[in-house]
């Protein structure tokens, strides 16, 4: 079992490190943004910029999450499915943004209550780059080429993040600045990552494998879409409820609990090849189970950082006419650590075959998701808006973990995820009610108080005996000096025999051997 943590961890860490170096350098670079972009203009890029994601998944038609499945079911050729999938998400986007760029001007004055048609066309053209680069980077997840996806995507960020900035520092661009620095370089480096796949891809899908993709991945994408809803639809809200100013400060606080959208990130791309690897039904039980034990103990650990320090991240990092961000950022940080655990049960359904339980679950916390943004939004503002959000993942959770467990009863570790929540729970409500909420002093004994979380969970025995032993096996003195010994003589050659011991599947093996990785 710790070995499937220890697949997770190593490919989540490659596939987040892009991610990770994004978001740090995106806050380091606030205060640069919020000097240049007033608030309304700040929120109608973020409100684009989610809109596009939306989009994106329903032009998708659920190809890529087929695409994932296909490629290692058994009697499917997995060459086929890349073909088959790359063709026919090739067409639906470039159709999806044909029929974007014709209705421009309708489409931004229904998202921004204001007519824009060049930042809509912006956000087309984005569209477009948006969905294929997402199925460029799934052939990387699919072979397992973690050194590959890491090169490429932070490549990515070090090109985009400085024309960004001269977009919109020197050009003074704006909204269209953010969208057009955000995709301009990304459409470079598509282009050149289909050129090196280009011969497993081809214009004209096989249609009887097409639809059989389609008929597993197509129920997954209203599911996806209403659940993506969830923190889309908030904003739109926000818009017409409480103005573009107040979406602008919305939009902040998701950046700053943009650590939390790390680990999701990392998560949905690392776990799914993971578990469908795992044939075993008995063993992938186990499996999941203590993974979502260990991932909530992570997800939890940032929550309660971003939450007890949310008043100085924002004081430090915005322009002063931002500072009341700060109050959504702990209830965000929540809702997408809810939505991290939900991806869990989503593989559960995808390891069945029956994708089409999603729906159900997701249009209810969406229909939540709309009656309480607009009960809360206009006398809570953004405050209001976080808690719809957290209370429609949690009871999308809930339906998911009740359907869930009648087709694929997974034994999850109840006990130590309530001690869990309750210590969460304990550490946030005392930093709140007891420390102050401001000054070096609240920033000191708040820092201390999260930081002590770990070991707390420790003393009240959140750890297994066979976890406690693991822990102190780890911590031995000459086990940190053979771990800094191997640190320090980098990363041994990569062997295909190696890998496969170390439990890689055998499609893996493969394209290591067919595709050497010259990156």
């Amino acid at each position: 079992m710790f070995e499937y943590l220890r697949r997770l961890a190593t490919t989540g860490a490659a596939y987040t490190a892009s991610s990770v170096l994004s978001k740090l350098v995106a806050v380091v670079l606030l205060p640069i943004y919020t000097a240049y972009l007033s608030p309304a203009d700040y929120g109608a890029a973020e409100v684009m910029l989610a809109s596009l994601v939306a989009a994106s998944i329903l032009v998708r038609l659920g190809l890529i999450e087929a695409l994932l499945r296909f490629y290692y079911l058994a009697g499917e050729d997995p060459r086929r499915v890349v073909a088959t999938s790359f063709a026919a998400l090739l067409w639906t986007a470039t159709a999806g943004a044909a029929v974007g760029l014709a209705l421009a001007e309708p489409i931004s004055e229904a998202l921004l209550d204001r007519p824009d048609p060049e930042l809509a066309r912006l956000a087309v053209l984005g569209l477009w780059v948006l969905t294929l680069w997402e199925y460029a980077l799934t052939l990387l997840r699919l072979d397992e080429r973690a050194r590959a996806y890491f090169n490429l995507t932070v490549l990515n960020v070090l090109a985009t993040i400085p024309v960004t900035v001269w977009l919109v520092a020197v050009e003074d661009q704006g909204a269209a600045g953010i969208l057009l620095g955000s995709f301009g370089t990304g459409f470079l480096f598509l282009v050149w990552r289909l050129w090196r796949e280009r011969r497993r891809l081809t214009f004209v899908p096989e249609l009887s494998l097409l639809r059989r993709m389609i008929r597993f991945g197509l129920p997954t994408m209203p599911a996806e879409l209403s659940l993506y809803s969830l923190s889309f639809i908030d904003r739109i809200l926000i818009v017409r409820l409480a103005g573009l100013a107040e979406a602008g400060l919305y939009a902040l606080a998701i950046k700053f609990a943009q650590g939390m959208n790390v680990l999701a990130r990392g998560f949905q791309l690392a776990f799914p090849p993971l578990a469908y690897s795992i044939a075993d039904d008995d063993e992938a039980r186990r499996a999941y189970s203590l993974i979502v034990t260990w991932f909530a103990a992570v997800c939890a650990f940032f929550v309660a950082g971003l939450w007890l320090l949310a008043r100085w991240i924002v004081d430090l990092l915005a322009a002063p006419e931002y500072f009341d961000a700060y109050e959504a950022i702990g209830l965000l940080a929540t809702g997408i650590a809810l939505y991290s655990l939900y991806l869990v049960l989503v593989v559960v359904l995808g390891r069945t075959g029956r994708t089409e339980f999603n729906l159900p679950a997701t249009l209810a916390g969406t229909v939540a998701n709309v009656v309480l943004n607009l009960l809360l939004i206009p006398p809570l503002g953004i405050v209001g808006a976080g808690i719809a959000l957290v209370a429609s993942y949690a009871l999308v959770l809930g339906l998911m973990y009740a359907l869930t467990q009648r087709l694929f009863p997974v034994p999850y570790e109840w006990g130590r995820l309530a001690l869990l929540v309750a210590i969460t729970a304990a550490i946030v409500a005392a930093g709140e009610l007891l420390l102050p909420a401001d000054g070096l002093a609240g920033l000191a004994a708040r820092t201390a108080l999260w930081l002590a979380m770990p070991a707390l969970l420790l003393a009240v025995g959140f750890l297994s005996a066979a976890e406690r032993d693991r822990l102190r096996a780890w911590l031995r003195p000459a086990a940190v000096r053979e771990r800094l010994a191997a640190l320090a003589a980098g990363p041994p050659p990569s062997e295909p025999e190696r890998e496969l011991e170390a439990g890689y599947a055998p499609e893996v093996i493969e394209a290591v051997r067919r595709d050497e990785d010259r990156l």
